[in-house]
């Protein structure tokens, strides 16, 4: 069964259509749905766009009279970019939320999931990680696509390119970028790429020189950086420097103006992967642009920029938790649970379709590879014919 989101006006105006969830007459308690982000620390960057989308998803629904007849409250933490914090966190909160969104920090994300799990509370995480969904834990849902997703659509896109030889560097403490690193390293002979260079670096490194020398050292046709926040950025600024003609290929953490403005003009024409909704203005109209749309244009307009990456997962968590109390008909949790598990929308990130063995979701169909012209990630020709491909097939 196909189930659409073809705008959010559309899902608002069902959603106030029905009842359920509360007491009759008078006002009702409202939906609280717990948010746990990185607003302090080295993820910071990322974790206030997820909440500035998340925010103002819960003030759309609630500006059309909300769920199921009931306001939509949003209960914020911090997880300050640590595991332990991330508990702390969960532990205020869990006792008065209905369902949960974040982290967006893999490490913080796989310490809640098990207390989510254990507490049978409907979990959308923000966090890439693999071992969020292998194996299946019933309650744990991913919206953004795995690591696993994205290192597969970069080799498609290397081998497309005729590149058989590669360099790959990679964050050791970052369970997000060791996930994709291992990803790439099982996947890489289906695409017959060799790894030449696999080197890991932590999450403090300031100095990327030796890793340069090693690629320039190597065969290497292209390098593979896989990081989140600081690294990103230090990494590129430094490739620029040391003259490597190596092409360096970053991963969606990139796909944002946290990384294009401290990078300036040295970002054009570096290769960056991104979620189909950072490049929504290059697809053909259809229920996947109406969908990205009907969230950039407010968020622009509201905070003065496109919607990076971060943001796209934070509004597609909304929009599929939404939809699933909408179709629970309540904020029972396991009813919730179960309506995650038949869900098939479309969102800015995608189309999703949950089902009791695939808590992810999406397919590497929807991740876009980019290049940087004039200060804006374009797809490039192979990835736009792909993305192409994928949103008329939607129909």
């Amino acid at each position: 069964m196909r189930r659409f989101l073809p705008s959010l006006a559309c899902l608002l105006v069902a959603v106030t259509a029905c009842g359920g969830g509360g007491g009759s007459g008078g006002a009702q308690e409202p939906i609280r749905v717990g948010l746990i982000v990185s607003l302090t620390g080295n993820y910071t960057p990322l974790g206030s766009e997820d909440k500035k989308a998340v925010e103002m998803a819960v003030e759309q629904v609630n500006a059309q009279g909300g769920l199921l007849g009931r306001k939509v409250e949003l209960v914020t933490r911090d997880d300050k970019t640590a595991p332990d914090q991330g508990i702390v966190a969960y532990n205020q909160i869990k006792g008065e939320i209905d369902a949960l969104i974040g982290p967006v920090f893999s490490n913080s994300a796989l310490a809640v999931e098990p207390l989510a799990q254990r507490d049978k509370m409907p979990y959308l995480s923000l966090a890439p990680a693999q071992e969020q969904v292998e194996p299946i834990k019933s309650y744990i849902f991913v919206t953004p696509a795995l690591s696993s997703m994205y290192a597969e659509r970069y080799l498609q896109y290397i081998q497309a390119e005729g590149i058989k030889t590669i360099a790959v560097a990679w964050d050791s403490k970052s369970a997000y970028s060791v996930s994709g690193h291992e990803s790439m390293v099982e996947l890489a002979p289906k695409y017959g790429v060799t790894i030449a260079v696999d080197e890991p670096y932590e999450t403090t490194t300031s100095d990327f020189s030796p890793l340069f020398q090693h690629v320039r050292d190597s065969k290497a046709e292209a390098l593979v950086f896989w990081g989140s926040g600081a690294p990103g950025v230090t990494a590129a600024k430094q490739y620029v420097a040391s003259g490597l003609k190596t092409p360096l290929f970053l991963t969606a953490s990139q796909a944002s103006k946290l990384w294009l403005e401290p990078m300036g003009a040295a970002a054009e024409g570096m290769t960056v992967q991104s979620a189909i909704g950072v490049v929504g203005d290059h697809l053909p109209a259809g229920k996947q642009k109406q969908v990205i749309d009907q969230m950039a244009g407010p968020y622009e307009q509201k905070h003065g920029y496109p919607p990076p990456q971060f943001a796209q997962d934070g509004y597609s968590a909304s929009l599929l938790l939404f939809e699933a109390i909408r179709k629970a008909g309540s904020t029972d949790k396991t009813k919730i649970q179960q309506a995650l598990e038949k869900m098939d929308l479309i969102t800015p990130n995608g189309r999703f379709r949950y089902s009791p063995t695939d808590h992810s979701g999406l397919s590497p169909e929807y991740i876009s590879v980019n290049t940087v012209k004039n200060g804006q990630f374009v797809p490039t020709e192979w990835a736009m014919e792909q993305l192409t491909k994928t949103v008329t097939a939607q129909g």
